[in-house]
């Protein structure tokens, strides 16, 4: 078997388990529907938008992203979404709350699309005008500084719509589990960052490359 039938099986593989894994956001939009669940069905509508944007991308802007990629994003955002159903197993408790790692791997894969994004549009950006240079090492260092401000930014989110839920007597969407927990989120959301950083990066220099193709489209339309 030739190496290019590999890489195209490969691909197949991966597609398949994209649409597997937006059919489960599917089923798991439709159970908090039936259950009146609003924080399963907001995370899970979220989830779905979310892995619609290469398609949006591809179509509007003729920006294709490596199936790969999209693996990643739709990933991603399938594991927070199944983090929030209640399950039989686990005596009808989440798997945020009853597995003490989920949350911070769900924050590590996050935090990497955070920073797989940062770099693609920085690198776009380097690419298309002179006036910006990052050289290796501070290109690291601004990632790991981007997703820890980022990670603060969320943290902040979830304690005050937690706050806002609780004064307007509605359901939560997203929850905090005390101060400690909030510092391991952080601390999870460098490591997934600061793994992309090290070694993703390389795989994101195509669809940055796309991106710096759109930048200089865009300057000689004008």
């Amino acid at each position: 078997m030739s190496s290019r039938t590999k890489v195209l099986v490969s691909g197949r593989t991966q597609a398949a388990l994209v649409r597997l894994l937006q059919l489960m956001m599917v089923v798991l939009l439709g159970i908090g529907l039936y259950v009146g669940d609003a924080s399963i069905m907001t995370n899970a509508t979220i989830g779905l938008l979310v892995t619609q944007l290469p398609a949006v991308l591809e179509r509007k802007y003729e920006i294709t992203m490596n199936v790969g990629l999209v693996l990643w994003i739709t990933l991603a955002m399938s594991l927070h979404a199944l983090g929030t159903v209640p399950l039989p197993g686990l005596d009808f408790e989440s798997l945020y709350g009853a597995t003490w790692w989920w949350d911070h791997m769900t924050h590590a894969l996050s935090s990497s699309l955070v920073v797989g994004s940062a770099y693609a549009i920085t690198r776009a950006f380097q690419e298309h005008t002179e006036h910006l240079h990052m050289g290796p090492k501070f290109t690291l260092v601004y990632l790991l500084i981007f997703v820890m401000a980022f990670g603060v930014f969320w943290e902040l989110i979830e304690f005050y719509v937690a706050i806002g839920a609780q004064v307007l007597g509605i359901p939560r969407v997203l929850t905090q589990y005390g101060l400690d927990d909030t510092v391991l989120d952080l601390v999870y959301n460098s490591i997934g960052g600061l793994l992309v950083a090290i070694f993703g990066t390389t795989y994101l220099i195509g669809i940055s490359d796309q991106l710096r193709g759109r930048l200089e489209s865009g300057s000689t339309d004008r």
